[in-house]
Protein backbone atom coordinates (compact mmCIF):
# COMPACT_ATOMS: atom_id res chain seq x y z
CA UNK A 1 0.00 0.00 0.00
CA UNK A 2 1.01 3.32 -0.63
CA UNK A 3 0.08 6.66 0.67
CA UNK A 4 0.48 9.80 -1.82
CA UNK A 5 -0.25 13.46 -0.79
CA UNK A 6 -2.01 15.09 -3.88
CA UNK A 7 -1.54 19.54 -3.26
CA UNK A 8 -4.15 21.34 -4.08
CA UNK A 9 -5.14 24.91 -4.32
CA UNK A 10 -2.90 26.66 -1.55
CA UNK A 11 -2.20 24.15 1.11
CA UNK A 12 -4.82 21.46 0.35
CA UNK A 13 -3.31 17.79 0.64
CA UNK A 14 -6.21 15.19 -1.32
CA UNK A 15 -4.46 11.70 0.15
CA UNK A 16 -4.85 9.16 -2.02
CA UNK A 17 -4.20 5.26 -1.06
CA UNK A 18 -3.03 3.16 -3.75
CA UNK A 19 -1.69 -0.57 -4.18
CA UNK A 20 -0.31 -1.22 -8.01
CA UNK A 21 -4.18 -1.34 -9.56
CA UNK A 22 -6.57 0.72 -7.60
CA UNK A 23 -6.92 4.23 -5.08
CA UNK A 24 -8.83 5.85 -2.51
CA UNK A 25 -8.59 9.44 -2.36
CA UNK A 26 -9.69 11.14 0.04
CA UNK A 27 -11.44 15.43 0.51
CA UNK A 28 -11.29 15.48 -3.19
CA UNK A 29 -11.19 19.12 -3.70
CA UNK A 30 -10.16 19.75 -7.19
CA UNK A 31 -10.50 16.72 -9.35
CA UNK A 32 -7.24 17.98 -11.71
CA UNK A 33 -4.51 16.26 -9.37
CA UNK A 34 -6.35 13.14 -8.45
CA UNK A 35 -7.09 12.56 -12.79
CA UNK A 36 -2.96 13.21 -13.42
CA UNK A 37 -2.12 10.97 -10.36
CA UNK A 38 -4.44 8.25 -11.83
CA UNK A 39 -3.40 8.17 -15.17
CA UNK A 40 -0.49 6.80 -16.87
CA UNK A 41 2.69 7.93 -15.99
CA UNK A 42 0.91 9.57 -12.85
CA UNK A 43 1.50 7.98 -9.56
CA UNK A 44 2.12 3.91 -11.57
CA UNK A 45 3.27 4.38 -15.00
CA UNK A 46 0.85 1.76 -15.81
CA UNK A 47 -2.19 4.12 -14.62
CA UNK A 48 -4.07 3.63 -11.99
CA UNK A 49 -8.27 2.58 -11.37
CA UNK A 50 -9.96 5.06 -9.38
CA UNK A 51 -12.15 2.75 -7.19
CA UNK A 52 -13.83 4.86 -4.41
CA UNK A 53 -13.89 8.69 -2.22
CA UNK A 54 -13.90 9.42 0.98
CA UNK A 55 -15.14 12.63 2.38
CA UNK A 56 -14.94 14.34 5.87
CA UNK A 57 -17.01 17.00 5.34
CA UNK A 58 -18.72 19.47 3.47
CA UNK A 59 -16.74 22.58 2.35
CA UNK A 60 -15.98 22.72 -0.96
CA UNK A 61 -12.48 22.90 -1.00
CA UNK A 62 -12.77 19.05 0.18
CA UNK A 63 -15.94 17.95 -2.09
CA UNK A 64 -15.34 20.43 -4.77
CA UNK A 65 -13.77 17.73 -7.21
CA UNK A 66 -16.07 15.03 -6.74
CA UNK A 67 -18.77 15.58 -9.73
CA UNK A 68 -15.67 16.10 -12.20
CA UNK A 69 -14.60 12.10 -10.67
CA UNK A 70 -17.45 10.62 -10.44
CA UNK A 71 -18.15 11.69 -14.72
CA UNK A 72 -15.31 9.63 -15.16
CA UNK A 73 -15.50 6.83 -12.65
CA UNK A 74 -18.50 4.96 -11.31
CA UNK A 75 -17.39 4.99 -8.02
CA UNK A 76 -18.94 4.62 -4.44
CA UNK A 77 -18.74 8.13 -2.11
CA UNK A 78 -18.48 7.74 1.07
CA UNK A 79 -19.77 10.64 3.35
CA UNK A 80 -21.22 12.09 6.75
CA UNK A 81 -24.65 11.56 7.08
CA UNK A 82 -25.34 14.42 9.26
CA UNK A 83 -24.12 16.77 6.19
CA UNK A 84 -25.53 17.57 2.80
CA UNK A 85 -23.30 16.78 0.50
CA UNK A 86 -23.28 16.06 -3.71
CA UNK A 87 -22.52 13.03 -5.65
CA UNK A 88 -22.05 10.65 -1.79
CA UNK A 89 -23.23 7.60 -2.45
CA UNK A 90 -22.97 6.00 1.03
CA UNK A 91 -23.64 7.97 3.97
CA UNK A 92 -21.90 7.33 6.76
CA UNK A 93 -22.01 7.71 10.69
CA UNK A 94 -19.95 6.73 13.77
CA UNK A 95 -19.43 3.53 14.52
CA UNK A 96 -19.96 2.39 10.74
CA UNK A 97 -17.05 0.53 8.93
CA UNK A 98 -15.90 1.27 5.29
CA UNK A 99 -14.40 -1.62 3.94
CA UNK A 100 -12.16 -1.29 0.39
CA UNK A 101 -11.44 -4.39 -1.60
CA UNK A 102 -8.57 -3.07 -3.14
CA UNK A 103 -6.56 -1.04 -1.87
CA UNK A 104 -7.29 -3.05 0.96
CA UNK A 105 -9.10 -0.69 3.49
CA UNK A 106 -10.98 -1.80 6.95
CA UNK A 107 -11.80 1.41 8.01
CA UNK A 108 -13.96 2.82 11.19
CA UNK A 109 -15.85 5.87 11.08
CA UNK A 110 -15.21 8.39 14.14
CA UNK A 111 -17.66 10.92 14.12
CA UNK A 112 -15.81 14.79 15.23
CA UNK A 113 -17.91 17.52 15.78
CA UNK A 114 -16.21 20.93 16.23
CA UNK A 115 -14.88 22.18 12.81
CA UNK A 116 -18.15 21.15 11.29
CA UNK A 117 -21.39 19.63 13.15
CA UNK A 118 -21.07 16.52 10.74
CA UNK A 119 -17.77 16.17 10.15
CA UNK A 120 -16.00 12.35 10.35
CA UNK A 121 -12.66 10.25 10.17
CA UNK A 122 -11.67 7.26 9.07
CA UNK A 123 -9.21 5.25 11.16
CA UNK A 124 -7.82 2.17 9.59
CA UNK A 125 -6.35 -0.07 12.73
CA UNK A 126 -4.72 -2.12 10.44
CA UNK A 127 -3.06 0.09 8.37
CA UNK A 128 -2.09 2.28 11.17
CA UNK A 129 -3.64 5.46 9.69
CA UNK A 130 -6.62 8.02 10.55
CA UNK A 131 -7.61 10.30 7.92
CA UNK A 132 -8.88 13.33 9.55
CA UNK A 133 -9.81 16.53 7.12
CA UNK A 134 -9.76 19.43 9.00
CA UNK A 135 -10.37 18.24 12.77
CA UNK A 136 -6.92 17.44 14.02
CA UNK A 137 -3.70 19.49 12.11
CA UNK A 138 -0.30 19.04 13.01
CA UNK A 139 0.64 21.49 15.93
CA UNK A 140 -2.70 22.22 15.27
CA UNK A 141 -6.71 22.20 14.97
CA UNK A 142 -9.76 23.26 12.71
CA UNK A 143 -11.43 26.75 13.85
CA UNK A 144 -14.72 26.13 15.18
CA UNK A 145 -17.18 27.23 12.04
CA UNK A 146 -20.01 25.26 13.20
CA UNK A 147 -19.14 23.09 16.41
CA UNK A 148 -18.66 24.67 20.32
CA UNK A 149 -15.07 24.19 21.79
CA UNK A 150 -16.38 21.21 24.07
CA UNK A 151 -17.60 19.01 20.88
CA UNK A 152 -14.02 20.56 19.53
CA UNK A 153 -12.36 19.34 22.22
CA UNK A 154 -14.54 15.71 23.04
CA UNK A 155 -13.26 15.05 19.37
CA UNK A 156 -9.74 15.66 19.59
CA UNK A 157 -9.41 13.84 22.99
CA UNK A 158 -10.71 10.71 20.98
CA UNK A 159 -8.44 10.70 18.28
CA UNK A 160 -5.21 11.54 21.23
CA UNK A 161 -6.09 8.34 22.40
CA UNK A 162 -5.64 6.29 19.22
CA UNK A 163 -2.53 3.95 19.29
CA UNK A 164 0.65 6.75 19.23
CA UNK A 165 1.80 4.73 16.40
CA UNK A 166 -1.03 5.89 13.82
CA UNK A 167 -0.49 8.06 11.07
CA UNK A 168 -1.98 11.34 11.00
CA UNK A 169 -2.85 12.32 7.45
CA UNK A 170 -4.59 16.04 7.70
CA UNK A 171 -5.83 18.10 5.00
CA UNK A 172 -4.09 21.28 5.33
CA UNK A 173 -0.18 21.67 5.07
CA UNK A 174 -0.01 24.18 7.90
CA UNK A 175 2.43 22.75 10.24
CA UNK A 176 4.81 25.46 10.35
CA UNK A 177 2.58 28.49 11.24
CA UNK A 178 1.00 26.07 14.05
CA UNK A 179 4.09 25.26 15.60
CA UNK A 180 5.03 29.08 15.54
CA UNK A 181 2.22 29.50 17.71
CA UNK A 182 2.87 26.58 19.48
CA UNK A 183 6.23 27.44 20.92
CA UNK A 184 4.65 31.01 21.97
CA UNK A 185 1.73 28.49 23.91
CA UNK A 186 5.09 26.51 25.25
CA UNK A 187 8.13 28.29 24.25
CA UNK A 188 10.14 25.26 26.57
CA UNK A 189 9.09 22.56 25.02
CA UNK A 190 12.28 20.87 23.03
CA UNK A 191 10.12 18.58 21.21
CA UNK A 192 7.90 21.23 19.42
CA UNK A 193 11.37 23.11 18.63
CA UNK A 194 13.05 19.86 17.62
CA UNK A 195 10.00 19.25 15.21
CA UNK A 196 9.83 23.02 13.98
CA UNK A 197 13.55 22.97 12.48
CA UNK A 198 12.02 19.15 10.57
CA UNK A 199 9.25 20.74 9.37
CA UNK A 200 11.29 24.27 7.83
CA UNK A 201 13.72 21.63 6.10
CA UNK A 202 11.28 19.70 4.36
CA UNK A 203 9.90 23.04 3.42
CA UNK A 204 12.57 24.55 2.18
CA UNK A 205 13.13 21.27 -0.01
CA UNK A 206 9.03 21.76 -0.98
CA UNK A 207 7.96 18.18 0.78
CA UNK A 208 5.00 17.95 2.90
CA UNK A 209 5.32 17.48 6.69
CA UNK A 210 3.00 15.36 7.31
CA UNK A 211 1.83 12.70 8.05
CA UNK A 212 2.54 13.32 11.40
CA UNK A 213 1.69 10.59 14.30
CA UNK A 214 -0.50 10.80 17.25
CA UNK A 215 2.01 10.30 19.62
CA UNK A 216 4.54 13.42 17.93
CA UNK A 217 0.77 15.58 18.46
CA UNK A 218 0.46 14.05 22.18
CA UNK A 219 4.07 15.85 22.33
CA UNK A 220 3.55 18.82 20.16
CA UNK A 221 0.28 19.86 19.51
CA UNK A 222 -1.39 22.61 21.98
CA UNK A 223 -4.62 21.71 21.46
CA UNK A 224 -4.30 18.27 22.86
CA UNK A 225 -1.86 19.62 25.81
CA UNK A 226 -4.84 21.93 27.36
CA UNK A 227 -5.01 20.68 30.51
CA UNK A 228 -0.58 20.81 30.81
CA UNK A 229 -0.16 23.21 33.70
CA UNK A 230 2.20 25.06 31.63
CA UNK A 231 -0.01 25.46 28.99
CA UNK A 232 -2.79 26.64 31.80
CA UNK A 233 -0.13 29.25 33.04
CA UNK A 234 0.63 30.87 29.53
CA UNK A 235 -3.31 31.01 29.17
CA UNK A 236 -3.56 32.99 32.33
CA UNK A 237 -0.69 34.95 31.48
CA UNK A 238 -2.20 36.17 28.08
CA UNK A 239 -6.02 36.61 29.04
CA UNK A 240 -5.22 38.17 32.33
CA UNK A 241 -7.31 35.15 34.34
CA UNK A 242 -6.97 31.08 34.78
CA UNK A 243 -9.70 29.08 32.30
CA UNK A 244 -12.14 27.13 34.99
CA UNK A 245 -11.62 23.68 33.04
CA UNK A 246 -10.23 21.91 29.99
CA UNK A 247 -13.34 23.22 28.05
CA UNK A 248 -12.43 27.11 28.32
CA UNK A 249 -8.97 26.58 28.64
CA UNK A 250 -9.29 24.67 25.01
CA UNK A 251 -11.31 27.34 23.87
CA UNK A 252 -9.11 30.15 24.66
CA UNK A 253 -6.27 28.53 23.02
CA UNK A 254 -8.77 28.34 20.27
CA UNK A 255 -9.37 32.04 20.61
CA UNK A 256 -5.77 33.27 20.74
CA UNK A 257 -4.60 30.77 17.95
CA UNK A 258 -7.59 32.92 15.76
CA UNK A 259 -5.89 35.70 16.61
CA UNK A 260 -2.20 34.79 16.43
Amino acid sequence: MHIVALQAFRDNYIWMIHDTRSAVVVDPGDAAPVMAALAPGGAQAQGLQLAGILVTHHHPDHTGGIAALLQRWRVPVWGPAAEDIAGVTEAVADGDRVRIAAPRLDLEVLEVPGHTLGHVAYHAPQAGLLLCGDTLFSAGCGRLFEGTAQQMLHSLDRLGALPGDTRVLCAHEYTVSNLQFARHVEPANADTEEYERWCLQRRAQQLPTLPSSVQRELRVNPFLRSDQPLVREQLTQHFGRAPADRVEAFAMLRQWKNDF
